[in-house]
């Protein structure tokens, strides 16, 4: 028992630990606890007084630290700008503003075209019974196309045809009896003639007889009657021949005009008739024939179309918002693929279609177009608005249109990022745009598509 006494500490060392101060002991030797509690006590270790608090302001000075150092920290990165997204360079198009003359011209597509087309529309309902030429085939006035059949029309001709003997037939029977009337005026009008000139010989004879007292003034003035009377008749008659004479040409005319008449309703069914033989009507190739055999068509329906090959001109396809600027009579380049021949503007077509404008290159009569032009070939056109002497411009933006703000990423000198600037653009051209402000002549921009990069200012080019 004494050997394990001697190993717990001494009613001092316990109370020390009581109040707290157990830690500032030294430990307790291992000579035996009795002989030192004999000797006073001198064994034991003075406990240090105050360290507790030192201790406790220490961990108040580190708390206080560690949170300026976060706070510190949360500052900084709270100053950090973003993380700019890198982009290939392969993948945009740089471009480098320039200063100097700049062409403005529009672009566009489109096809040739004949400037003379004449569509062969059917005179008269019908049938196509045959085509007898074929698209792309040269043709002439007189090349008939199609042929078509319809057998009313030919009735009707022949209808016609009888109408006109009818008419004719009573116009010749209407002079004979206009003529046999006149000669019958006339010939009552010889004897009322006859009978006058007679009872004034008489009137005369008896006048020399009454002198000589050989009749009797009875018979004298019954003469002279009969003469005046017959004299009247002959007037009369004068007057029924000019009358006839005078109706002649009303009657005959009435009978002409149904006879003419006549004849016109004949000639037009026979034309009619004549138009079911479809003909080109001018020099040229056959493009269309959008009909088929049997195919039942009215008057007007179109049956054919023939241009002249010798003579085109290109129809420009222009977006509305860049044929502001296009008048007549500018110069304009057509690439028909197989080389190029320039041309005037000649029309523009005041409406809209589908967002663009058309417009119309006519070319020189003298000029010679390249091999392999030919109606509805597919070309591209470039029109010529104006030439700027001295400006500031750089490559057109894939969303840049003219007279407006665009933000570009400007490139750094270094070349390794790239930060958006707002640039003001002015007049533009096919490939070029005036710069109004916000660029100088050097600095080199990305002119692609960044719409993915709107939340971004700056670019890292990779």
């Amino acid at each position: 028992m004494h050997r394990y006494d001697s190993l717990l500490p001494s009613p001092a060392a316990a109370a020390a630990v009581v109040n707290g101060q157990a830690g500032h002991l030294a430990p307790v030797s291992g000579n035996g606890g009795g002989a030192g509690d004999a000797a006073g006590g001198s064994s034991m270790d003075v406990p240090r007084i105050g360290q507790g608090r030192k201790r406790r302001n220490r961990r108040i000075l580190w708390i206080a630290l560690a949170l300026l150092a976060v706070g510190a920290v949360t500052f900084a990165l709270a100053r950090l700008q973003p993380a700019a997204p890198g982009v290939e360079r392969a993948n945009v198009w740089i471009d480098t503003v320039k200063r100097g003359p700049l062409m403005r011209q529009v672009r566009g597509l489109g096809a040739l075209v004949p400037e003379e087309i004449r569509w062969i529309a059917a005179r008269t309902e019908g049938r196509v019974d045959r085509i007898v030429i074929w698209p792309g085939t040269a043709v002439t006035p007189d090349s008939v196309l199609l042929v078509l059949s319809n057998p009313e029309l030919e009735q009707s001709a022949l209808d016609a045809d009888a109408a006109v003997t009818g008419a004719q037939a009573k116009l010749v029977n209407l002079k004979a009896q206009l003529e046999s009337q006149a000669l019958e005026r006339q010939a009552a009008l010889a004897k009322a003639q006859g009978d006058r000139d007679t009872a004034l010989a008489q009137v005369e004879v008896n006048e020399r007889l009454n002198k000589d007292g050989l009749i009797a003034p009875l018979e004298l003035k019954k003469s002279r009657i009969a003469a005046k009377v017959l004299a009247d008749s002959f007037e009369i008659e004068k007057q029924r021949v000019d009358f006839v004479r005078q109706s002649i040409a009303p009657q005959l005319a009435v009978a002409e005009n149904d006879y003419n008449l006549a004849k016109a309703q004949a000639a037009l069914r026979h034309s009619q008739l004549d138009a079911l033989q479809v003909r080109a009507g001018m020099n040229g190739v056959l493009q269309q024939v959008p009909v088929e055999v049997g195919q039942r068509v009215t008057a007007g329906t179109n049956l054919a179309r023939v241009a002249d090959p010798t003579r085109l001109k290109a129809q420009i396809k222009i977006a509305e918002t860049q044929a502001k600027d296009i008048q007549p009579g500018q110069t304009a380049s057509i690439d028909t693929r197989n080389g190029v021949v320039t041309g005037q503007v000649a029309r523009i077509d005041p409406a809209v279609t589908q967002g663009t404008v058309l417009v119309d290159v006519t070319f020189a009569p003298d000029a010679t177009l390249p091999r392999g032009a030919r109606p509805d070939l597919s070309v591209e056109g470039t029109i010529e608005l104006e030439r700027l002497a001295d400006v500031l411009y750089v490559g057109r933006p894939a969303f840049g249109q003219e007279e407006s703000i665009v933000g570009l990423f400007k490139i750094s000198p270094d070349g390794k990022e790239a930060t958006r600037v707002r640039v003001r653009l002015g007049r533009g051209s096919v490939s070029a745009i005036e710069v109004k402000d916000g660029l100088q002549a050097g600095d080199r921009v990305i002119l692609s598509d960044t719409t993915a990069f709107d939340a971004h200012e700056r670019v890292r080019l990779q």
